[in-house]
Formats: C-alpha cells, structure tokens, sequence
C-alpha cells in the first residue's frame, strides 16, 4: 500500500489551516523556551506563578504547551523575568511580499550551545 504524504510549510499552523499561523508559531516557540527555563530552574508551577505573576493554572497550561488565553507580549514579559533579553526588529517586508502583510517569526539562541 503506497502512504501519501505532503510536504510541510514549517508552520504546522498554517499546515493545518490555523488563522493566524505565524502567530500561533510564534507563541508556541516562546512558549517552548518559557518550559524549558522553568524545567532547568526546577520551580514548582506555585513558584513559577508566584516568580511570573500569573497563576498556577495559567503556569499549568504553559506546562503542557498550549498557550492559548496568553499574548506574545505576556510571554515575552514571563521570558524577561526568567532572565532572558527579548529583542524585536521591525523592518521593511521583503520583496516577495510587496503589497501584502509582512511576517512573523522567532529566532532562540540557545546560550549552552556557545562555549
């Protein structure tokens, strides 16, 4: 039996038909680092709420990765009080994108991989 399959986009997102793709992407990748630092901390989801300011529920759901009622700026808030620098660049669209909306993305330097 022959198994079809379709080349991905990179966005799983856009893959499966999410509105706004590049945006789910992008809180998921910072969701993922939000998880890891806190993995890496060893903080209880009470200590991780009480350290962010949010609540243990809205720590839970970071936990599983599913960022869902919490904005990109929130998650770059909770990245900065885990000691990370956020930096955004705003820039002109590429060409390919003349006349129509400019994108999204997010670029993580993993620090460990530097010695």
């Amino acid at each position: 039996m022959k198994q079809e399959s379709e080349k991905s986009s990179g966005n799983v997102f856009a893959d499966l038909g999410f509105p706004n793709s590049e945006q789910e992407l992008v809180k998921a990748k910072l969701t993922v680092e939000i998880y890891r630092l806190l993995k890496d901390q060893g903080l209880t989801q009470s200590e991780a709420a009480k350290l962010l300011g949010t609540t243990q529920a809205q720590v839970s759901t970071l936990m599983r990765c599913r960022p869902v009622s919490v904005s990109v700026g929130r998650l770059m808030e909770f990245l900065t009080i885990l000691g990370q620098d956020v930096e955004l660049t705003v820039k002109p669209a590429g060409k390919q994108s003349a006349g129509k909306r400019g994108r999204m993305s997010v670029t993580v330097e993993d620090k460990r991989l530097h010695l």
